[in-house]
């Protein structure tokens, strides 16, 4: 099941933060940012670092998609 970050990026874009922000603030790695720079699975772990940081709820930094509304690169 596909999932979508777009959330997420445009909160940061709201909270006036990069993703170098969130990194240093929430203390998850470069490589979880860069898979969800993909669009790919990453822990709950993660997420809920994310949302402590942001003070939000998973709901509002991700969703799942269905498969056709996905561009293919």
């Amino acid at each position: 099941m596909p999932i979508s970050y777009d959330k997420l990026w445009k909160l940061l874009i709201d909270k006036k933060m990069n993703r170098t922000d969130l990194k240093d603030a929430s203390g998850i790695s470069f490589n979880v940012l860069a898979k969800m720079g993909k669009n790919e699975f990453v822990s709950m772990e993660s997420l809920h670092k994310i949302c402590l940081t942001l003070k939000c709820d998973v709901g509002d930094i991700m969703e799942f998609v269905d498969e056709g509304d996905i561009e293919q690169s």
